[in-house]
């Protein structure tokens, strides 16, 4: 049995649950509150974020580092491409939602309107919303030019970068922050992943104070 130590509107928790999802590997969910400083949990990953992955041989932190030992020690069904070139077409991707699209827009909108609010750290500042509501349109835009070229964000096949980027997205659908009407090729490849048996246990998330929207859980929309 895995143990997995996440928060619910953690990009890098849910893609790691997405992934674990996928594999169908069991997994026991641990809700941490990592804003909340825990001495055993402190033990686990002194830099005190989510995701953490307990199993018997280890205890292993960082979102991408699980995503690699999960896809190496349980290949099938493949998430990373066999051939080199695609593979780090594939990690691009990942390090871009990872990095680029969560610290220009989920950490200004998902933590502006709601991790301040459930950590205690005061009122929204509205310059770092508009900055976030205005690059995610780039963002988005980006991924139609993607998927305009390939069937999935990396090539043909769904891949890591898919969760990475649905990961993401999730949490921003989640208050509502995402304006579907932009892109109908970013709008069906969401609905085709949502769709997914893995993407099932984020869709019944509940995070106390913030319910969903209407359209959240629903796979048409």
């Amino acid at each position: 049995m895995f143990k997995l130590y996440h928060f619910s509107l953690s990009p890098f928790s849910r893609k790691v649950r997405l992934v674990l999802a996928e594999k169908k590997i069991e997994v026991e969910l641990v809700e941490e509150r990592y804003w909340e400083p825990r001495s055993d949990f402190l033990r686990l990953n002194p830099a005190g974020k989510v995701p953490v992955l307990k199993t018997d041989k280890l205890v292993l932190p960082d979102s991408s580092a699980i995503c690699e030992y999960i896809e190496e020690t349980f290949p099938t069904p493949p998430l990373m491409p066999r051939n080199p070139e695609e593979r780090a077409e594939v990690r691009r991707l990942v390090g871009w939602f990872d990095d680029k699209f969560y610290h220009e827009v989920t950490k200004n909108l998902l933590g502006e309107r709601v991790l301040k609010k459930v950590m205690g750290g005061g009122y929204p500042d509205s310059k770092n919303v508009k900055t976030g509501a205005r690059k995610i349109k780039v963002h988005l835009d980006y991924m139609e030019f993607l998927l305009d070229r390939r069937r999935w964000l990396a090539g043909n096949h769904m891949t890591m970068a898919d969760f990475s980027a649905a990961a993401q997205l999730s949490c921003l659908d989640y208050i509502s922050d995402v304006d579907w009407n932009r892109s109908e090729l970013v709008k069906d490849w969401y609905a085709k992943i949502k769709s997914r048996p893995a993407f099932r246990d984020l869709l019944v998330d509940q995070l106390p104070g913030f319910p969903q929207p209407r359209h959240y859980s629903d796979l048409d929309f």
